[in-house]
Order: C-alpha cells, then structure tokens, then sequence
C-alpha cells in the first residue's frame, strides 16, 4: 500500500473512531438545546486527557459501548443511538449508558470497546483503559455467542502479558463489572424450577465473587460491582399490567441477590491489606433504579417520567421489538416523542437520561472511590 493511502486509511479510521465508542461529548440532531442542558449537569468536572485514571469494563448490555457484531445486535440498528450521537454506537439505549456516566465522573473518556482495540492502539486511545463488556452476555454461557465475563477477563490477561497494558497502568485503573441478569432470564427460558431459584441464585452470585477476585489479582485496585436492578420493574416484565405494576416476585429474589452480593463484597474488602479502604465497591442499582421510577420530579421541579416503566421504543406487536423491521425494510416499531422523557428506551434498557437519572441517585455511592 503506497503512503497516500496509508495516510487517507489511518486519516479515515481517526474520523470514525471516536463516533464508534462515543468518546466525544457533543449535542446530535433534534433537541440540541436539551442536550446540551443535560451534559452540563452530569457533574464530577471536564474530560481530561491528562488524568491518568483508566476504566476497565467487564458485563453485559448496561455497559456495553460496541463490542457486539453488526448487524447481529440491536444495538447497531437504528433508533440506538438517536439521541447520542444521531446513529448507533453498539449502545443499547438511545445514548450513553452507565460506562460513559462513570467515565466522565472519574474524569476520563468512555473506554474504548475491546473489539477495536488495535485501531485504538494506532491512535493512543489505550490510555483510557478497555471495555470488555457484551451486551447479551453472563457470568455464564446465555443465549448469545459473545464471551461471558470470565472470558472477558481472559481477554485483559491477554492483554497484560503481551504488555498492551503493564502493572502501572492497571495500578492506576478502575473496574467496572455488570451483572444485569441474562443468567436468570435464561434459567427462567429454560424452565427452571421455583425451588432451584435460591441455589441457582447462589451459584451465580459465587461465580461472579470468583471474577471479582480474580481482576483484582491482576491488579486493579478499585472494583465497582453493580447490584441488580429491579427485574420485576422492567417493561418485559410490566407490560403485563401496562406498565403500571413492578412484580414483586420477581424483585423478591433480585433482593435476596443482592444480600448475597452484599456479603461478597464485605467477604472480598475483609481479604485485602486494608481492610478500612473500599477496594470492592457495590453500586446500589436497585435503589437508584427504584428512586428513578418513584421519583417523577427533579431537584428543578421538572417532570421527570410521566410513565416511569413505560419505554419510549417498543415493537407494534409482541413479535417485534425496538429497531424490528419487515421485509421490505419497514419500520415494526414506534418512538416517543421525546425520549428525554422516558426513564427506559426499551423492554430492559433505560434511555440515556434514565441513566442519567440513576447516576444521579448514585453520587453518595460513586464518592467511595
């Protein structure tokens, strides 16, 4: 290949890179103004480049910036992406997601996914860290082919030992690691019993104890674990009552999750040096999800969620989804009006201002790191 090229290959890559994993904070299309109004008050100060903290991003679709495949995920199908950056990302919401909130409080730029990291690397974009995560994906093997989560962290350790990432480098990092719950909704698919609930429960949350543990021993020092949000409040599960009721069956055993995953946590902080310092952090998702949906006025006295578990994109039947189209490439789904207005995009993701919503309820809990 001649220099020119060369040159116009590399030029073309550095132009499209930052639009694949969302790494520039920009307003996009219609409602500009509302944009722009709502990326100033995120909070936890300007992007720096000069900041040598680093993410590292370990889970599944509420933390995914672009790791699955086109055009298998939804997450690259139009209307993802419409309200950030005006086209899919990979994101599965209508913007940023939880990864590109916790960036920007810990003041760096959202990772960048694992799948384009050797165009990142041309471009020195490492320096922020690497996402990991598929959306999609569990502790164990679900129903898509993406890697689960302890492949994922074979993917880092890959990675250090060809010394893309050093110890120093990881020194200075923080984890983020989601478990939104693809291993129950495939226990469920696949009839599970209601008495195998509790161990199955409890298999998983050991086996995420056992991923926490082993990204520390490669060094990050801080690691941030999401609790379970409410299941029984997602749009799959209220349309039931159209949207108007959480099950609380359901939440029931999200609850006793997360008391399982409260004890981990507090097992894992006893296990190293300083047990005074917060080394394994639990994001309370569950109470920041529930504050969201019970919460319909804001610090302004704005409207938050007219109809907080209603999402703003759903399919026209119960056979097609956000993003479904016939044959003949027509639309088989309908958007809000607004989807600044709507805490979830879809049947399981919150749109980019439900996560703004969350990461607002979050600020105590993210001051432990």
């Amino acid at each position: 290949m001649d220099s020119k090229k060369l040159l116009s290959l590399y030029l073309l890559c550095f132009s499209l890179l930052p639009e694949l994993y969302g790494v520039v904070w920009v307003s996009a299309g219609g409602g500009a103004h509302r944009e722009q109004r709502r990326s100033q008050s995120l909070g936890g100060g300007e992007l720096s480049d000069s900041n040598p903290r680093k993410m590292f991003v370990f889970g599944d679709s509420y933390v995914d910036t672009g790791n699955n495949r086109k055009p298998a995920a939804k997450s690259w199908q139009y209307p993802y992406g419409i309200t950030f950056p005006g086209k899919p990302t990979g994101r599965f919401s209508d913007g940023r997601v939880l990864t590109d909130y916790l960036a920007k409080y810990l003041k760096v730029k959202s990772p960048i996914p694992y799948k384009w990291r050797k165009v990142g690397f041309g471009l020195g974009q490492l320096k922020y860290g690497m996402n990991f995560a598929y959306g999609g994906t569990g502790v164990f093997n679900t129903f898509v082919t993406s890697p689960n989560m302890s492949t994922q962290i074979d993917f880092l350790q890959q990675l250090v030992g060809e010394s893309t990432f050093t110890g120093r480098d990881l020194l200075s990092s923080v984890a983020l690691v989601s478990l939104a719950g693809n291993d129950y909704s495939v226990y469920q698919a696949t009839n599970g019993s209601p008495q195998g609930w509790q161990p199955f429960i409890t298999k998983v949350v050991n086996q995420l104890e056992v991923n926490l543990r082993r990204i520390h021993g490669l060094g990050v020092p801080k690691i941030v674990v999401t609790a379970l949000e409410p299941l029984g409040c997602l749009p799959s599960t209220t349309v039931a009552s159209s949207f108007q009721q959480c099950n609380s069956t359901q939440n029931q055993l999200v609850n006793f999750h997360n008391l399982l995953l409260q004890q981990s946590v507090a097992k894992l902080n006893s296990e190293v040096k300083d047990p005074s310092a917060s080394t394994f952090i639990l994001l309370d998702l569950y109470s920041s999800f529930m504050a969201a949906l019970n919460n319909k006025v804001d610090q302004l006295g704005n409207v938050k969620f007219e109809n907080p578990m209603k999402p703003c994109c759903v399919g026209i039947s119960s056979e097609y989804a956000c993003g479904s189209v016939g044959a003949n490439g027509e639309k088989k789904y309908t958007i809000c009006e607004d989807p600044g207005a709507a805490f979830f995009w879809d049947e399981v993701h919150p749109t980019q201002y439900g996560w703004y919503a969350v990461y607002s309820a979050l600020q105590a809990n993210l001051k432990q790191l």
